[in-house]
């Protein structure tokens, strides 16, 4: 197996990491995939990644279906995901391989769903980015960057062989792991930990050592997760195995779901609390916690759409 043609779905922080990596192998054809009014805007503007413009080609979904594609990455946002399971189908062909490094413990079904769980790999990413303006900023040496594996466990594939073919020398940073259900859940539960309770403060990070309150919330949110994950049969701790670490964060640090909210834009709660809530019930272990913040962070979206702008 060998991966000639890539394609990326969505252009944020994850995306741009790739786009920044993947540029650097001129021997593979890239494409971003956008249609509309974005495709315009990304073919007139391009990307600033780390103070430089991409200008990778963009192709429609159903172009980039016409071309080919051996590797398709999606990096959208969680709740864009449903608009764009459609658009993947589209994209993929018989011996296409796809990627999700969404955020969250359920794209990959989702996905596989739709365009048959074979063809689906799992993996996560992690990377400290920051936007500013229109241009993306991460530190490219500490990134801990992909980690991917089968779910059945197995140490490599043949697939899994081609993508680190693909990544070697590109810059970004990669490993596989033959625990990487474990390595997912052991992301999401940070996430649904340490994303939203300084989201609801609207505080740095630095607030889980300097406040036995906001580390309390914490804590009881991790707590919940761990419930669901063992009712799942899933041993987080697995995933502690060859854990590197990242790019040092700083106590003023405010992660993705404070950053929206400062955007005024919506978040990923669902995929977060929303989902711990939604798993929980369906078990029967009770999450108080993520079921106040699930609401708690829906109520601060409404703020910031306006709605309680009372005259």
């Amino acid at each position: 197996m060998e991966i000639k043609n890539v394609a990326i779905y969505g252009t944020g922080a994850v995306g741009s990491y790739l786009l920044w990596g993947l540029s650097n192998k001129p021997e593979i054809d890239l494409s971003v995939i956008a249609s509309g009014e974005r495709k315009a805007r990304y073919e007139k503007d391009g990307f600033v990644i780390n103070g430089k413009t991409y200008h990778p080609t963009i192709r429609t979904p159903k172009e980039a279906g016409e071309h080919g594609t051996d590797f398709v990455i999606v990096c959208v946002k969680y709740n864009a995901l449903p608009s764009v399971l459609e658009e993947i189908k589209e994209t993929v062909g018989e011996n296409t391989t796809v990627m999700s490094l969404m955020n969250g413990v359920d794209s990959e079904e989702r996905i596989g769903e739709v365009i048959g769980e074979d063809k689906v790999l799992y993996s996560l990413i992690k990377i400290a980015s920051e936007r500013i303006g229109n241009e993306v900023r991460f530190d490219a040496e500490t990134t801990i960057g992909i980690i991917m594996g089968e779910k059945d466990k197995s140490a490599s594939s043949e697939r899994t062989d081609a993508i680190c073919e693909l990544f070697k020398d590109s810059g970004i940073h990669y490993r596989v792991s033959d625990e990487i259900l474990s390595e997912i859940w052991s992301k999401f539960r940070l996430n649904v930990s340490m994303n939203q309770p300084q989201a609801m403060i609207n505080c740095g990070v630095g607030a889980y050592t300097d406040s036995e309150h906001a580390k309390y919330i914490s804590d009881m949110l991790k707590e919940e997760v761990n419930r669901i994950a063992e009712a799942k049969g899933i041993d987080i701790s697995l995933s502690a195995k060859g854990t590197a670490a990242g790019t040092p964060v700083k106590p003023r640090a405010r992660y993705s779901t404070l950053q929206d909210l400062d955007a005024k834009r919506h978040t990923e709660v669902d995929m977060f609390a929303g989902t711990v809530v939604r798993m929980g019930r369906e078990i029967g272990i009770p999450t108080p916690y993520n079921d106040f913040t699930y609401h708690m962070i829906k109520a601060l979206e409404e703020k910031n759409d306006g709605l309680f702008d009372y005259e």
